[in-house]
């Protein structure tokens, strides 16, 4: 029998969905009395999931200031998509002669339900989309077998910046994004290392302009720098 809850366990999920999903956004504060409200529960709880969410990355726990949602500097996310656009299409590229029958359909079933529930429209589903990313991108590093990149590359990703990816993207980029995925599969079948760290390379370039972008706007919002400096 699953045991119920804790108070602290409820607000850490309320408040990591709030968080990835952007209705909490980034450089938002995080009062513990205006939070313990709207999640029904004492301060206490509230205390310790903001706590945990910081450890996480989620949170910056600013001294004599509260918590904020954690939010990246340009700087940062450019060191983040600089690791990422040397890590991953090695990574790729060491996967495609690993890749039996099997794992390429595997991809191909993944790239397919990510055109499915990511393509802009009534039926899209960004929530979806997420999961299926990340398993996506997980099997090509399984099936590098490279444990050294790929530790490399785990320490580089922050899970709410692949989530603020597909929040950011325009129409335009996201299309890309996803037939980027499609081009993998089909580099993977042919058995080219090269097909596949290229358009990998140009996956990760297309997420990094999609980003930096995002957050050299944000940095230079007169409403954001208030945020920051009141």
């Amino acid at each position: 029998m699953t045991r119920p809850l804790t108070s602290a366990e409820r607000a850490l999920a309320t408040l990591r969905d709030l968080i990835m999903g952007g209705d909490l956004a980034p450089g938002a504060r995080l009062g513990e009395v205006e939070l313990a409200e709207r999640l029904g529960v004492s301060r206490t709880p509230v205390r310790e999931a903001l706590s945990r969410l910081a450890s996480e990355g989620l949170v910056e726990l600013v001294p004599n200031r509260g918590a904020r949602v954690a939010t990246w500097t340009v700087a940062e996310l450019e060191g983040v998509f600089d690791l990422r656009s040397v890590l991953e299409p090695q990574l790729t590229a060491h996967a495609v002669p690993n890749a039996r029958p099997a794992d390429v359909d595997a991809l191909d079933d993944l790239a397919r339900r990510m055109l499915a529930v990511g393509t802009p429209g009534p039926d899209q589903d960004l929530d979806a989309l997420v999961p299926l990313n990340r398993a996506f991108h997980d099997r090509l590093v399984a099936l590098a077998a490279h444990p050294a990149l790929a530790a490399a590359l785990a320490a580089a990703i922050h899970p709410p910046i692949v989530r603020r990816n597909f929040l950011t993207y325009d129409e335009e980029s996201l299309r890309r994004s996803l037939a980027h995925h499609a081009e993998i599969v089909a580099a993977l079948r042919a058995g080219d290392p090269e097909w596949a760290r290229a358009v990998m390379t140009s996956h990760i370039a297309n997420a990094r302009a999609v980003m930096v972008r995002a957050a050299r706007l944000q940095a230079t919002d007169p409403a954001t720098r208030t945020e920051e400096t009141a």
